[in-house]
């Protein structure tokens, strides 16, 4: 799941735009109606010509609202760029664009709109010309332009053909396996109670999980779960998720909270970041300078505390420490912009680093700096471990190679890794980055481990008379090559997850047992069993009885045992027959099928069925007419 972010002057037609292509008007305040002007976030979706279906988060353009706009461009993917083209580049159209470049959001499309308005092709051509010349140099500088009307509908499908393009040639964030949720709107509904929205990241929630608010450390159950106002029983990573919480009130949550899982995460209120100031910007920045942070959907008063400057200038960039005045949920590499508080001015932004500095750091201490840049780079086992979760299961050469680090390097990463649990080995051998040993991240083996526990769930759920599921039928669901199956197979049974029954896999824990109607066709055939025990009903009397799933059950649980094609005995029978065996022709040399028949009462075929199946398993050895019991037998 994809989200798209509006961004753009106010009054440049982003709302009717978005109406436009999704038949949904974001505005949903009546004071927003009545002033056609956006205030809040707004939030639609539409599907793209490849079937994707993809969300919208559509923000206010005027100045007064610019800190409304960064609560909802934290979590887009890719950016629609609107300018209307009776106007052109306007002052918000510049500050939405240096804000986008300060996020990174390295993906977009620039709509030029009210192309209705303007009968001057030249002027339309002066205009396309000064967007690239903003666009020089920021993320968006390859953007395509698109001409559209919202009120004729030209160019809207041209559009969302851009915008697919867009997205199709720019990957999805990598999914970490630690789901967070910024809050960007908190409210009520009756009979529901709380329910938050925002943009999910980093994994995924499902209904019935307990959750925490960060940073108040509130603890609530997700009630239920909706995407595009559909209910689903899980919430992906990269979704726009509206989420039903029980055990919170809304008066204790706002936006800029995030709910994650209990103890993924926690809230800080000291980071280290690296920042660049925008050239724009009117004043150099000092010291001990009270700014704004704008961290996902959060927005927090902070001071600054440079490191190794006393004050930086206008496209400068450099080492800073923000002292929080509220905590914070932060996470290393989040992107953040800064703002003046009073004048209100976007100041520049950067790259988190390490969101929990152990303390304050000396201002001018090389060292320091030193350490920062290393972050900054990712320390070995950093850098290690992104290039696990890039590659998903790998091995430690591959891993090694993604990673680009000098052998002993590598090779410390890795171990340290192991050590601490961040990197899993499905394979016993040497740690070394020249090895083909698989290994996972943890949280790529808990991702994959669910996805497991979901198959072979579904599959007790959906055959529950079934003793597993077939060992390359879940190979198969779970799209691994033969050697890593193996190998993860081997580690789920070390973790008491699964258990494996010749050809076929089970959860540990998992029993066939029958309903009691079951149960009742069950003793019904016994009692035909008991009937005539050495001349029992056949194979198809039995299916004809309790039908093939109950009948397959009863041979897995080895409450039957079937001899022949046509012949079957209930297992004590069976066992029966086995041991008299011994007793009743162990003192006599040889014996014939017809002396097995008449002592025990049964039919020719009955006995000739057993005793070829004794020849196969070794019990007997026929000669002839004639068998003998075998002696070790």
């Amino acid at each position: 799941m994809r989200v798209i972010g509006t961004a753009g002057h106010v009054d440049h037609g982003k709302s009717t735009l978005v109406a436009a292509l999704t038949g949904t008007h974001p505005d949903r305040l009546k004071e927003e109606q009545a002033r056609q002007m956006t205030i809040e976030l707004g939030f639609a979706w539409f599907t793209l010509p490849n079937g994707e279906e993809v969300g919208i988060v559509d923000v206010p353009g005027h100045r007064d609202f610019i800190e409304n706009m960064l609560a909802g461009a934290g979590g887009i993917d890719a950016a629609m760029f609107v300018i209307a083209a009776d106007e052109g580049i306007m002052p918000q159209t510049r500050e939405h664009l240096a804000i986008l470049d300060l996020l990174q959001v390295q993906s977009g499309v620039v709509a030029l709109t009210k192309i209705d308005l303007v009968d001057d092709p030249d002027w339309l051509e002066m205009v396309e010309l000064d967007i690239h010349q903003v666009l020089q140099g920021t993320t968006l500088e390859n953007a395509g332009i698109i001409r559209v009307s919202a009120r004729s509908g030209a160019g809207l499908s041209e559009l969302k053909q851009a915008l697919e393009v867009c997205l199709a040639e720019h990957p999805a964030r990598p999914n970490l396996g630690r789901p967070r949720l910024p809050i960007d709107r908190v409210f009520t509904i009756a009979g529901f109670g709380t329910v938050v929205t925002g943009t999910l990241a980093d994994g995924q929630f499902k209904l019935g999980e307990d959750v925490e608010i960060l940073p108040e450390g509130i603890h609530g159950r997700i009630r239920s779960l909706q995407n595009h106002k559909r209910k689903e029983e899980s919430a992906i990573q990269g979704s726009r998720t509206a989420v039903n919480i029980v055990g919170v009130e809304v008066d204790q949550i706002k936006r800029g909270d995030v709910v994650v899982h209990p103890g993924d995460y926690q809230s800080t209120r000291l980071i280290d970041a690296h920042f660049h100031l925008l050239k724009d910007a009117s004043s150099a920045l000092q010291h001990s300078a009270d700014v704004k942070l704008f961290l996902g959907a959060a927005e927090i008063s902070a001071r600054v505390r440079l490191l190794g400057y006393d004050e930086l200038s206008p496209d400068q960039s450099g080492w800073i420490q923000l002292d929080l005045r509220q905590p914070v949920v932060a996470v290393r590499g989040d992107r953040y912009v800064l703002r003046r508080p009073s004048p209100g001015e976007t100041l520049g932004g950067g790259m988190i680093v390490d969101p929990h500095p152990k303390k304050r750091h000396k201002r001018f201490s090389n060292q320091v700096i030193a350490e920062l840049e290393m972050l900054r780079r990712g320390s070995p086992s950093e850098v290690l471990l992104q290039a696990a979760i890039v590659n998903g299961f790998s091995t430690l050469n591959q891993i090694s190679d993604k990673a680009g680090l000098q052998p002993e390097k590598a090779l410390a990463g890795l171990q340290e890794l192991v050590e601490r649990g961040q990197l899993l080995l499905l394979e016993k051998g040497q740690i070394s980055p020249k090895n083909d040993l698989y290994a996972v991240s943890a949280m790529q083996w808990k991702i994959e481990t669910e996805k497991l526990l979901t198959e072979i769930g579904h599959f007790h759920q959906n055959y529950p008379l079934r003793k597993g599921m077939p060992r390359e039928e879940l190979k198969s669901r779970l799209k691994m090559a033969t050697r890593l199956f193996n190998a993860s197979l081997g580690k789920w049974k070390e973790e008491g997850l699964l258990s494996e029954i010749g050809a076929f896999i089970s959860r540990s824990n998992y029993q066939v047992r029958f309903a009691s109607q079951q149960q009742s066709i069950i003793s019904d055939l016994w009692k035909k069993f008991e009937t005539a025990p050495f001349s029992p009903p056949s194979v198809k009397e039995c299916l004809a009885a309790i039908g093939e799933e109950i009948y397959n059950a009863l041979i897995d649980k080895a409450e039957l045992v079937q001899i022949s094609s046509e012949v079957v005995y209930r297992r004590k029978d069976y066992d029966y027959l086995v041991n008299s065996l011994q007793e009743n022709f162990g003192n006599q040399p040889e014996f014939t099928v017809a002396q097995f028949r008449d002592k025990y009462q049964t039919s020719r075929k009955y006995a000739l069925a057993f005793l070829e199946h004794l020849d196969k398993i070794g019990i007997t050895i026929r000669d002839g007419d004639i068998r003998r019991l075998k002696k070790s037998a």
